[in-house]
């Protein structure tokens, strides 16, 4: 049976809904992070096996929809002044260059082209945000130190993953110019600070004082209401800049960290429901973007080598530069497996050089299943080897 059968979106919502809840159930159960069971659950019901699912362009905005809301319930834990740290931004950049460098060599030691080495070398630079921290708040450890690298240091690899398919992208339409890229970097970084700063000193402040008049003791949920259609503001801005719309719902729920309400409805409490339904849609439509049939005995040694260079340069990248700044061998260990989740941005890279014929579809289902490998590998380093102790005294 194929969602074509049932093209109505009803139906596609209901069985989308039903095979995620059920994901995140299972997972629970099995005592395993959710990011797993979801996963899982997609490459099950996926084209991969009973093909009940296949990523269509509905599934794909409702599953963008969900890292969105995840990444403003995210933004609630950390304040802007952990985010602009310096140590994050060094770890960012050497999560950045290292992997697109590794990558770029192999895909020359498999006998692609340079245009197609940049494409893969691209894939790896990126880190999935919205996985790891998910990962790391089911976890109760979103306010130690090594999770606060990560997070930071994983916004700052973004916008900088972001920056480096957009040069690739340039080479490889031969459009690329130094003067074209500089403004890229200017409008990006001053799009972050005019937003986190409008957000904290003037958003935030007038959500308070609205909290405060007539219409928001009648109505509890207009608050949060507001808070929200703010957030997607951000998200819809950050786009239009170039950044992903995950990093301005971030930034806007970090704009929204301390708001004090007399008279409305829990802001991010409000939020949780909604991430519970959309960020579960979300890592199920990372396993039903898969389908291994098309994969070949070269494609699979590709995919093997990848993955394990994938995590690689991220533990060189991110881990030693950690280690050199002070960290503990723990947290060091901790930021570098935590940076190792590609998720959807190597997706949409790998896509793109598909689309642009530049890779086949057994080199997209090679990066797009490192992806995946990459995403399940982390929470079970964390919850069965890292944070091991950890996660027996939060569950307690």
């Amino acid at each position: 049976m194929s969602i074509g059968v049932f093209p109505s979106i009803e139906f596609q919502m209901s069985l989308l809904l039903f095979v995620a809840l059920g994901g995140y159930l299972l997972a629970s159960k099995i005592n395993q992070s959710a990011v797993v069971g979801e996963i899982l659950i997609g490459l099950l019901v996926g084209p991969s096996f009973l093909g009940l699912i296949t990523y269509t362009d509905f599934v794909q905005s409702i599953a963008s929809l969900g890292a969105v809301i995840l990444m403003f319930v995210i933004g609630f834990e950390f304040s802007i002044k952990e985010i602009g740290n310096l140590k994050f931004g060094i770890i960012g950049f050497s999560g950045v260059v290292i992997p697109w460098i590794g990558g770029y060599l192999l895909a020359i030691s498999f006998g692609f082209d340079y245009t197609s080495s940049l494409f893969i070398g691209t894939a790896l630079t990126a880190t999935s945000i919205a996985i790891t921290a998910n990962v790391l708040r089911e976890m109760c450890l979103l306010n130690t130190g090594a999770a606060k690298a990560i997070i930071g240091a994983a916004v700052i690899d973004d916008v900088l993953s972001l920056l480096a398919l957009s040069v690739t992208s340039d080479i490889a339409s031969g459009s690329f110019t130094l003067t074209g890229i500089s403004i890229t970097i200017i409008k990006q970084v001053v799009f972050l600070a005019a937003a986190g700063a409008f957000g904290i000193f003037f958003i935030s402040k007038w959500i308070e004082k609205i909290d405060g008049t007539k219409i928001a003791k009648r109505h509890p949920e207009f608050v949060f209401i507001f808070a929200v259609m703010i957030a997607f503001l951000y998200a819809t801005l950050s786009e239009y800049v170039g950044i992903s719309a995950i990093i301005g719902a971030f930034i806007a729920g970090v704009s929204f960290n301390g708001i004090k309400l007399k008279h409305s409805k829990d802001i991010e409490e409000g939020a949780e429901y909604l991430y519970i339904i959309f960020a579960s849609i979300f890592f199920v439509s990372l396993g039903i973007l898969v389908d291994i049939s098309v994969m070949t005995e070269t494609a699979i040694l590709f995919l093997v080598a990848l993955t394990v260079l994938a995590v690689i340069t991220k533990l060189v990248g991110c881990a030693v530069p950690a280690r050199i700044m002070g960290y503990s061998n723990k947290d060091s260990l901790a930021i570098g497996f935590g940076m190792s989740p590609r998720g959807e941005v190597a997706m949409i890279v790998a896509l793109m050089g598909l689309n642009l014929a530049l890779i086949g579809q057994e080199i997209y289902v090679s990066i797009v299943l490192m992806s995946l490998i990459t995403t399940i590998i982390t929470p079970i380093i964390f919850r069965n080897w890292i944070y091991k102790k950890e996660v027996r005294e939060c569950d307690f």
